[in-house]
């Protein structure tokens, strides 16, 4: 078997927002389609079942009007701790993981693919790396306006 780390794409960040805002800003369609994918990038959610069990369809729009259509199946669900989904065409499982450090919330987002060789392909023919930066960065902006705006 492939180790773990060769074949996952990781990141971690923090943000000086509760947990509640941080869990709600990731669960709630709402407010998913304003910062999820890479820079440029639209979405549309069709569906969003959130429960372990529960599909997550949803289209990626590219800037240059290229779609793509994404499936996913939540796995477990822990409020405010944890979120895994199975991730379908490419394959792989992210695990998002909540945790409330002072007065910031840290996430830790991993992507896990099943083999070094599709790991590979996503990362140097999609960039995924550098999407996930992105989706990273637009999440902060994100945040931190809505955050400030709940706070007038």
């Amino acid at each position: 078997m492939e180790k773990a780390e060769n074949r996952k794409i990781r990141i971690a960040s923090s943000f000086k927002v509760p947990i509640e805002f941080m869990w709600e800003v990731w669960t709630n369609p709402e407010h998913i389609t304003n910062w999820w994918g890479p820079k440029g990038f639209t979405s549309a959610i069709h569906k969003m079942d959130f429960k372990e069990g529960g599909e997550w369809k949803l289209t990626l729009h590219g800037p240059d009007g290229t779609n793509f259509p994404n499936r996913s199946v939540f796995k477990e669900i822990i409020p405010f701790k944890k979120i895994v989904f199975e991730h379908f065409n490419p394959h792989f499982i992210t695990t998002v993981t909540f945790e409330l450090k002072g007065q910031e919330t840290q996430i830790d987002w991993s992507l896990l693919f099943d083999t070094v060789a599709m790991y590979d392909t996503i990362v140097k023919v999609h960039k995924a790396d550098e999407g996930q930066k992105e989706n990273i960065e637009r999440l902060e902006k994100y945040l931190s306006k809505l955050y400030s705006e709940s706070k007038t």
